[in-house]
């Protein structure tokens, strides 16, 4: 069956996944975390990078609060635990890097998206809201998290606490995103940036990937010993072959991804 609330194209060894409720800013539903996972997984077998944007003006307004309006209260905890927890830790768990352009509003989940996306470009006009205190909640979907590590405790706190916007270019300043493009550009900038990544040594990206995660818990001593143990295996590999011919050949080299 075709997906409903997101799009798919497999170009130049990018997966481009487009989420596509523009009507509703993006915002999720259980159908959009099943096929938003079935495209992860599916990129994971065919892709070599995967490049992800929002249709219209809004990336992703996070959950969509009208399916909660009627009806008994839903268990947010399995909600989480059901829905938005997997989707994240897929996202992590990818061995391929995830380039994310955020081309409007990014709020509550939706944030948490982008945070948990390797490399993110923000539209100028972007703005970045983690919105759960608004309604009585606390963030999740590894906002916690991520705020903390890459804007500071500080930050995290006023971010999550007062649940004002910021602006693409406060979200760059504070190490939230990788660039800021104009509107008209952005979506071009990150399927660039995707494309140029697909193109790269993909074992080495995931490398890369996996250790600056672990990073954020290990000791110098685990990660002196995981970047030793990475470092052997990307030294057995086809792109590290062609990487050092094609230094010592003054060429570009080649990567075909193992």
């Amino acid at each position: 069956m075709s997906p409903t609330t997101i799009r798919t194209e497999l170009s130049d060894g990018v997966a481009c996944i487009t989420l596509n409720r523009p009507d509703k800013l993006n915002a999720f539903v259980p159908e959009m975390h099943a096929e938003l996972r079935a495209a992860l997984a599916e990129a994971g077998r065919n892709a070599r990078a995967v490049f992800l944007t929002g249709e219209g003006r809004g990336f992703c307004a996070g959950q969509d609060l009208g399916q909660r309006k009627d009806g008994p209260p839903a268990d947010l905890g399995e909600t989480l635990h059901t829905l938005y927890n997997p989707l994240i830790r897929d996202i992590r768990a990818l061995p391929l890097p995830v380039v994310c352009a955020v081309n409007g509003v990014a709020a509550g989940a939706g944030m948490s998206l982008a945070l948990a996306c390797d490399i993110a470009i923000a539209a100028r006009s972007a703005t970045f809201l983690q919105a759960f205190v608004k309604i009585g909640l606390a963030p999740d979907s590894g906002s916690t998290w991520f705020l903390p590590k890459l804007a500071g405790a500080a930050r995290a706190r006023g971010l999550a606490m007062l649940g004002g916007k910021i602006t693409a270019q406060q979200a760059l300043d504070w190490g939230l995103i990788w660039a800021v493009a104009d509107d008209d550009k952005v979506k071009e900038d990150g399927l660039a940036l995707a494309r140029h990544l697909a193109a790269q040594p993909t074992k080495a990206l995931a490398a890369i990937k996996r250790a600056i995660d672990a990073a954020a818990t290990n000791t110098l001593d685990a990660q002196l010993d995981l970047e030793r143990d990475a470092q052997r295996e990307l030294g057995a590999s086809v792109d590290y072959r062609e990487g050092v011919a094609a230094f010592f050949a003054k060429r570009a080299p080649k990567f075909e991804g193992r």
